[in-house]
């Protein structure tokens, strides 16, 4: 029976419990009511593009910032308000450890709009946004979110990738993603 191929749940890799897309700003501005958010449309591949804020203003201008952009979003996220604007994604980042240098997460240039991201090995179709949250997978899933000698965006070790290859950061090596 087909039913008695797929994992139980709790033998499902928490990564697979997310939902990560590649997307492609459409639409960016500085948030008027905070100096730390940039507010953000952008296409994941759906009927609708998605509103998303993001704290990286500090790192990016907005002239980097820009629609084309291609980005990395977790879909499956309870919205949530930054600010007054709700937010309906995360998108996805790396950080110096002492938080002083943030680089965007970037999708390989063959890397279409709406692909989800996997992990070689790991299977497993995504949680609902509510159960994210009850279940606290994204913090789960951070904690080995790094990327590695290479740049590469990584969970416990393995690459992050798409159909065109993995993602990647411009210089930040050996270093928290989230």
């Amino acid at each position: 029976p087909a039913a008695a191929a797929a994992a139980p749940a709790e033998d499902q890799p928490d990564f697979t419990k997310l939902e990560f897309k590649v997307g492609v700003l459409t639409k960016t501005w500085e948030h008027a009511e905070s100096e730390k958010l940039f507010c953000e449309e952008i296409d994941v591949g759906e009927e609708q593009v998605r509103q998303v804020c993001s704290g990286l203003r500090a790192f990016y201008k907005l002239s980097e910032f820009q629609p084309g952009r291609k980005v990395i979003v977790c879909t499956n996220l309870k919205p949530a308000k930054m600010a007054g604007f709700e937010s309906q994604g995360m998108v996805l980042a790396a950080s110096s450890a002492d938080h002083t240098k943030v680089e965007l997460v970037e999708p390989p240039a063959g890397a279409a709009v709406g692909e989800r991201i996997m992990i070689e090995g790991c299977v497993g179709e995504p949680m609902a946004p509510n159960q994210v949250q009850k279940k606290k997978v994204l913090p789960a899933v951070l904690v080995d979110l790094k990327t590695d000698g290479q740049c590469v965006a990584t969970w416990k070790g393995k690459p992050l990738m798409t159909s065109a290859g993995p993602l990647k950061v411009p210089s930040l090596a050996n270093v928290s993603v989230g």
